[in-house]
């Protein structure tokens, strides 16, 4: 038989070429390998730096910096006009807003009604120790200044400190890239609940733990200490209420053993407890966390990237990954694992409104009670169960995947809240009563503005004053910044660029309205 040459040697050339392709991509792939297994050490003054971590892990940085596409502002006072009749006389009632994307932690924590308008370093509402979950800017002044040193004074005073995002030295060791924590509370409150350390805890652990020193309950517990200048001062050091347990009831224990309150109730004097968000605690309820199934395992899912195996740093919801998140484990389609999710938020939904409507009247009814002439010793009984409601209501849903995480805790604690709730209205028809005062109906609270207006918030007035602040101070702490070495030009200018893309609460209407 006749071979073709021309045909034989095209084949031998297309042979060739082949083997050349899978030669040189298997040399990269086992050049990746060599990359991600060499551990280069990021210096310890760029530690805090994001962008400083990209030239060596930039698979983990590309897909962190995808944490800017959760950008969608929510204003949950709008959505749930409640919320201001429940924290009335508190920050929150200011405004809400749904979390977004890590990449936004500091521009939100700094433009919230709740920071307020400082006009410099020892002004303002709020602590230092609101910056604490916002940033790896956190650990390093920790480390730099000392604990009790950070925990003092007023939240503006590292207003030019903290300036990078939530990012990789908030969980990883800047010499070996590990799973690490910088923050000292984490393994005190670990301590106090009788568990091993973050060092002494396994891998899988670790992959929860480092989500739970942010996304967990706390408060800020006062503690007098001593400077090296003989200065006395007071600190007000981030606290896990764990020591009788990671529970809503093992919680309230602990504040009612120390007699904390976060604030009264401005409509009902109630004395508050505000949960903030107990994310952590209310997983370990759920079956994932029962079956050990990680933070990381479903909010970070491994992604493949030819040799390439690492977390995804994204941090999202897992239904938009869920061939990586959720398909690994679950045999079900995808649309019927939806549905079930769907289930599930529509059911804590309805008993989250409940809750919600009838805590929000019991403080409304009790100002009319006080209004009437209620003495604060008739008004005792029914202030403990608004606060016991609140409390259990609150720790149901400061955790927002609460729903998908525990989803049967979830549903108890509201119907445990509503209970409580329904418990002090009928106390307070009955004071009332006694007052000559039947059939009473509590003002609308339909609307936010409505809501607000009940909570005595000035909203236009606390708008105008964040809005200098913005034009003023926090010009001033930019510059400082990039002055310092805490920010680069170029991370500076993509940050002042996306905050001026962010609608919040207006501000971006109001600042051309300044211009012109």
């Amino acid at each position: 038989m006749k071979i073709n040459f021309k045909i034989l040697l095209s084949i031998l050339i297309l042979v060739i070429v082949a083997l050349f392709l899978l030669t040189r991509n298997i040399k990269k792939n086992n050049e990746d390998r060599v990359i991600l297994n060499e551990t280069p050490e990021i210096a310890h003054e760029d530690r805090a730096e994001n962008e400083k971590w990209s030239r060596y892990y930039p698979r983990q940085y590309g897909s962190w910096l995808k944490t800017k596409e959760s950008d969608d502002i929510t204003d949950m006072l709008a959505d749930k006009s409640q919320l201001a009749i429940l924290w009335a006389g508190y920050g929150f009632a200011k405004d809400y807003n749904a979390p977004r994307g890590h990449y936004y932690a500091v521009q939100d924590n700094t433009n919230t009604l709740r920071t307020g308008a400082p006009v410099d370093d020892k002004t303002g509402p709020m602590p230092t120790a609101c910056w604490t979950c916002k940033s790896p800017d956190v650990p390093r002044m920790t480390e730099d200044d000392g604990e009790l040193e950070y925990f003092t004074g007023k939240w503006a005073k590292y207003g030019s400190e903290i300036k990078n995002p939530i990012g990789c030295y908030n969980c990883h060791d800047n010499k070996t890239a590990e799973l690490a924590i910088h923050v000292p509370y984490m393994n005190r409150a670990l301590k106090a609940a009788g568990k091993p350390s973050f060092e002494e805890s396994t891998h899988q652990v670790k992959r929860s733990l480092v989500c739970a020193q942010c996304h967990s309950e706390y408060y800020f517990k006062k503690e007098k200490w001593t400077d090296k200048d003989g200065v006395e001062k007071i600190a007000k050091v981030v606290t896990f209420p764990w020591q009788n347990g990671l529970t809503a009831e093992g919680a309230e224990k602990y504040y009612d053993e120390v007699g904390h309150t976060d604030f009264k109730n401005k409509i009902s004097q109630v004395p508050v407890l505000k949960t903030q968000h107990p994310g952590y605690e209310l997983y370990l309820t759920g079956i994932h966390g029962q079956k050990g199934v990680s933070c990381a395992d479903c909010h970070m899912p491994y992604t493949q990237e030819g040799s390439v195996k690492y977390s995804d740093h994204q941090l999202q919801n897992p239904l938009n990954t869920m061939d990586r998140s959720c398909m690994p484990c679950h045999r079900e389609s995808e649309s019927k694992l939806r549905g079930i999710v769907s289930q599930k938020y529509v059911r804590k939904d309805q008993l989250h409104e409940i809750a919600m409507d009838n805590l929000a009247k019991a403080h409304l009814e009790i100002a009319k009670c006080m209004e009437v002439g209620a003495t604060d010793e008739e008004l005792k009984g029914v202030r403990d169960l608004v606060r016991k409601g609140q409390w259990r209501w609150d720790y149901a849903v400061a955790s927002h995947p609460s729903f998908f995480h525990a989803p049967e805790e979830t549903l108890r604690l509201l119907s445990v809240a509503n209970d409580y709730a329904m418990q002090a209205r009928l106390e307070i028809v009955g004071i009332l009563a006694k007052k000559g005062v039947w059939k009473y109906a509590a003002p609308d609270f339909e609307t936010k503005e409505n809501a607000q207006k009940l909570a005595g918030v000035p909203l236009q007035k606390l708008t105008e004053a964040k809005l200098e602040f913005k034009n003023t101070l926090e010009k001033e702490w930019n510059k400082l910044a990039v002055e310092k070495g805490n920010w680069s030009e170029k991370i500076k200018n993509e940050a002042e660029e996306a905050d001026n893309k962010s609608s919040y609460f207006g501000l971006e209407k109001d600042k051309e309205k300044s211009v012109h």
